[in-house]
């Protein structure tokens, strides 16, 4: 199976494949049958029917996740869950900009990560054990002009010679059996290897599952957690000169805003105020929430729970703003008088340390009326609470 899924997709590369790739419609799901029946037809080889509309079909998905550069790239559907936004990735090949030498880029998949360092203007090497992975991103190469930079080698990564790079990029395969697995032991290669090499290679960078446990980061390496648009994309580790010189960092897409400290610090416990503000999730991986409450002079309504309040209305790009309107324990028969008395029909339900299932919830409330509002399930001292919130537009 494996070899016909190469053979279709070397057929794509010549003429005849990227002719057909260039006139296919935009992907439809429910007119592949058909089209891929009308394909063969024409007497097109099953293959390379079978590889273009593939591509079209990744293609079209990826477009939520990489936007316009989805289109003319090549992909496969491993390759598309674990490829990195290219917003990312030129941020990644930025770190490398004071090092000398060739990069080698392992576990590079289908050549995101590649790319954006060979534009940068770095010599790299894309290493992948999967041929047809490593077919993809060569071809991704050549597709982006970008030959004489990058080159793409189809090999074990622990079998590769790293003795004469100047830096590596690491994006072990975090999935076992098609499913998502969150053990860094259970990464391929392991996370104990992506150590091994960075004690080789200093200007080391590894991307992980923003999941991964605190306890197993390396100490002199620096954490950076990444979200875009609100969400967390990964935990990226710096080690030797591509660390920035803090221990844990978050950063921000599209604004670039980062916050950096050591995690350690705790920010202190008060009753809600009229204003509360909800951490970006890559600030809560961090454990950050303490260096973005202290300028705010922020205090937090529970002691477990990642939710801040000022007295005072306060702005900070690192979280989302709401002003409090009501403050209640938690009772079915309370909130729903309430809600019933203002007229929503429509309930935004957002909740940090609750049981509660917010459609179970809506389904229970039995709503009707025209108004929206906005609710917090959350613990206030320990005790559950209903927080009623109005949204505060970003600055």
């Amino acid at each position: 199976m494996g070899a016909q899924l190469l053979d279709g997709f070397r057929a794509l590369l010549t003429p005849e494949g990227r002719r057909l790739l260039d006139r296919l419609p935009p992907y439809d799901p429910a007119a592949a049958l058909s089209l891929g029946a009308a394909l063969r037809r024409e007497g097109l080889d099953e293959r390379l029917v079978s590889a273009a509309l593939t591509q079209s079909r990744l293609r079209a998905r990826a477009r939520a996740k990489l936007g316009d550069r989805a289109t003319g790239l090549f992909l496969t559907d491993d390759g598309l869950q674990q490829a990195t936004r290219p917003a990312v990735a030129s941020r990644h090949a930025a770190r490398y900009a004071g090092t000398d030498g060739p990069v080698l880029d392992l576990c590079c998949g289908v050549g995101l990560d590649l790319l954006a360092l060979a534009a940068s203007g770095r010599q790299v090497t894309g290493v992948d054990r999967d041929p047809l992975t490593a077919e993809v991103a060569r071809a991704n190469v050549e597709a982006a002009g970008l030959a004489g930079r990058a080159e793409v080698r189809c090999l074990d990564v622990l079998d590769v010679d790293v003795s004469g790079a100047g830096g590596l990029f690491v994006d072990p395969a975090r999935r076992t059996g098609g499913s998502r697995t969150f053990d860094p032991r259970s990464y391929s290669p392991p996370f104990d290897a992506v150590l091994d090499l960075a004690g080789r290679v200093p200007a080391t960078g590894a991307k992980l599952a923003p999941g991964i446990p605190h306890a197993v980061l390396p100490a002199g390496a620096e954490a950076e957690w990444v979200s875009d648009g609100g969400e967390v994309l990964e935990c990226a580790l710096w080690f030797g000169p591509l660390a920035g010189g803090a221990p844990r960092r978050a950063t921000l897409l599209p604004s670039g805003a980062t916050v950096t400290g050591d995690g350690s610090a705790r920010a202190p416990v008060g009753p809600v105020g009229r204003w509360l503000h909800e951490p970006d999730g890559a600030v809560i991986r961090a454990a950050l929430v303490a260096e973005v409450a202290e300028p705010l002079s922020a205090t937090l309504v529970d002691p477990s729970i990642a939710y801040l309040t000022t007295a005072h209305e306060a702005a900070t790009p690192f979280a989302r703003s709401y002003e409090v309107t009501d403050v209640l324990p938690f009772g079915l028969k309370r909130l729903r008088a309430l809600l019933r008395e203002r007229g929503v029909g429509t309930l935004t339900v957002k909740k940090r340390g609750s049981a509660v299932e917010p459609e179970a919830l809506r389904r229970q409330l039995r709503l009707r009326g025209d108004a929206e509002a906005t609710i917090v399930l959350t613990r206030v001292a320990g005790a559950p609470t209903v927080l009623v919130v109005e949204p505060v537009p970003p600055r």
